[in-house]
């Protein structure tokens, strides 16, 4: 398979993560955007025992027009203490929160920063109804799509229906990527739905957009999650279990699903993919993990046969045969993804990465992977408009 491998992404990055931090993923309605920054910012900063960094990038989607308020990187730095650093907010829509962690990357990799903080943050109760469906909208193409009423569920009711035509597949073919999420939630704290269900629950569910059923869809929840990077050899002397970028890669693709080539390639995430491949120096079969963006079961199965997990056509063989399980070939959503630990939008990509790391660290509890020494965290931005794919490494 061909990634369109860029050489000029081809270099190790010698830079690694020293601190996570993170909040459930919920609906708080009376916690404030800032509130819930803080508590991942602060959480950040005492898992790395620093209490300053030089930069803070915010990942956000949907925060001026749901809470009413752009400058976020002004505001949360000078929130949290952190009054004076270089701060600026980037959006990707739901790809916000990788492309966040991309820039912390390149800011101390470039020397310009010795230690660069990205969080990811999205409050999504602010509004409900017809005006947070509107707010999501936004990630799609508003002159060709969003402008004739199609939401994200609709669009992804489209693109699972021509897949179940192209591939000949039902709906209890897509089964095993939302029990597996669900049975992985259980056994973390900051997911939102932290309860199993069976394949007869999936196939029960109310329809959301024919085909896609409530199971199919990831519910949207606030949150916020932080990680810290500096260079790696400093890294070894700050804390004990650094975690390596071995390397971080955002691909772009045309944001309407009608103006690609083929509807059912994600052409981002195989580019982003491919380039991380290329950087770290590994293929997808030394991953011992992937945490990707299910926002809806069809895009688990487009984004493993994008990354190389799967055949073109063949993605949703992995829902059924244990290979994304725990134990299993390339385990997927290890503390529930977004279908169970929750969408918290442009904080998606941070959340990601707090959780690989977690893996990586050895410190994931009951949602723990065996022995893994490589991950990948692969961030979507709308249906792959925006793709941003990290590896990271476990340091012994």
């Amino acid at each position: 398979m061909s990634y369109g491998m860029d050489t000029s992404n081809s270099r190790p990055l010698d830079v690694s993560i020293i601190g996570i931090g993170q909040t459930q993923v919920a609906e708080h309605w009376s916690v404030s955007l800032r509130h819930l920054a803080l508590k991942a910012i602060q959480a950040a900063l005492a898992d790395a025992g620093v209490k300053k960094v030089g930069a803070l990038y915010v990942g956000n989607m949907t925060a001026g027009t749901l809470s009413h308020q752009q400058h976020l990187g002004a505001m949360l730095a000078d929130f949290a203490g952190l009054r004076g650093v270089e701060a600026v907010t980037i959006e990707a829509a739901e790809a916000s929160g990788g492309a966040a962690v991309r820039q912390a990357v390149l800011a101390v990799q470039s020397g310009v920063v010795d230690l660069a903080m990205a969080v990811g943050v999205e409050k999504v109760t602010d509004m409900v109804g017809s005006s947070a469906t509107m707010a999501q909208t936004n990630s799609m193409d508003a002159d060709y799509e969003s402008v004739h009423g199609i939401t994200a569920a609709a669009l992804g009711a489209l693109l699972m229906r021509r897949y179940m035509h192209e591939h000949g597949v039902g709906l209890a073919d897509f089964a095993g990527f939302s029990v597996n999420a669900h049975a992985n939630a259980e056994g973390n704290p900051f997911a939102m739905y932290r309860r199993a269900i069976s394949v007869d629950t999936y196939l029960q569910a109310p329809l959301v957009a024919d085909p896609v059923n409530l199971f199919d869809s990831a519910p949207a929840g606030d949150g916020a999650a932080a990680v810290i990077v500096c260079r790696t050899e400093r890294a070894r002397d700050m804390v004990p279990h650094p975690v390596r970028v071995a390397a971080s890669a955002l691909a772009t693709d045309a944001p309407a699903v009608h103006d690609r080539r083929d509807p059912l390639y994600l052409a981002a995430a195989n580019l982003a993919a491919g380039r991380a491949y290329m950087a770290a120096g590994i293929g997808p079969d030394q991953l011992n993990l992937l945490e990707l963006h299910d926002s809806f079961t069809v895009m688990v199965a487009l984004q493993l046969e994008a990354a190389g997990f799967a055949p073109r056509g063949g993605g949703w063989i992995l829902a059924g045969n244990g290979d994304i399980a725990r134990q299993g070939r390339i385990p997927i959503s290890t503390h529930g993804g977004l279908k169970a630990r929750g969408d918290a939008g442009g904080a998606t990509g941070v959340y990601q990465l707090v959780e690989v790391v977690q893996q990586l660290r050895g410190t994931a509890g009951r949602c723990q992977v065996p022995d893994p020494h490589w991950g990948m965290a692969l961030n979507l931005g709308g249906a792959g408009g925006t793709a941003v794919a990290h590896v990271l490494e476990r340091l012994v």
